[in-house]
């Protein structure tokens, strides 16, 4: 059984209910032999609200869309990700861009790929299919959770790797991001590209990659 304070951690970044604890302990259950991130994915792709404003990154037709509400802003294509292709569980060095859904938690204006846009990647979900998969020990998903409710962000040094988020080219071929993905896990697009994408969104943008 999950101690309950790491239940309760998960269940609040699933938006579950937590005073309901059968219904939680059920809930739990129910998704450990699923992929709990595809299972999360299959409703993400819709705005929280009215008026929000959001991206949806799409690795089939290789697009990053900006959305405000069900209203599309802008679409950037085409956009490249990972060289190991998207997945919804990714392990470090394995050049596979994180499907699933996150929040932009920090902006780097001095990286050399022009413009990084971070992103709160492992996610509460990605830890707990660690576990499940036996990417993460018991105490390896422990540790995860207690470096979140320290620092409020997710480590970026276990077996799922990190530093993952949206970026320019720098100074890249702007010929090889047309035409392959060769990234290392992240999303790139044109260093213009992702000027236009840092002038919309800040910390708190909720960001689906699907």
């Amino acid at each position: 059984m999950m101690p309950v304070n790491r239940r309760r951690f998960l269940a609040l970044a699933l938006g579950w209910p937590v005073v309901a604890s059968a219904a939680t302990t059920s809930a739990l259950t129910d998704y450990q032999s699923t992929d709990l991130v595809e299972t999360l994915l299959s409703r993400a792709a819709t705005p929280r609200y009215s008026d929000e404003l959001w991206l949806l990154i799409d690795d089939k037709e290789a697009t990053l869309s900006v959305f405000r509400g069900n209203s599309l802003v802008e679409r950037i294509a085409p956009v490249s990700l990972g060289r190991g292709g998207a997945k919804t569980q990714r392990v470090r060095g394995g050049n596979v861009t994180p499907l699933g859904e996150f929040r932009i938690n920090r902006f780097n204006y001095e990286s050399q790929w022009h413009i990084f846009i971070g992103i709160d990647y492992p996610t509460p979900p990605h830890a707990r299919m660690a576990l499940e998969k036996g990417i993460y020990s018991q105490a390896d998903y422990d540790a995860y959770f207690d470096y979140y409710r320290r620092h409020g962000s997710p480590p970026q040094n276990t077996a799922l790797g990190g530093a993952i988020g949206i970026h320019g080219i720098g100074g890249g071929d702007p010929d090889i991001h047309g035409q392959f993905h060769w990234t290392q896990g992240c999303v790139a697009v044109t260093n213009e590209q992702i000027e236009r994408v840092a002038s919309l969104v800040g910390v708190g943008t909720r960001v689906v990659i699907r």
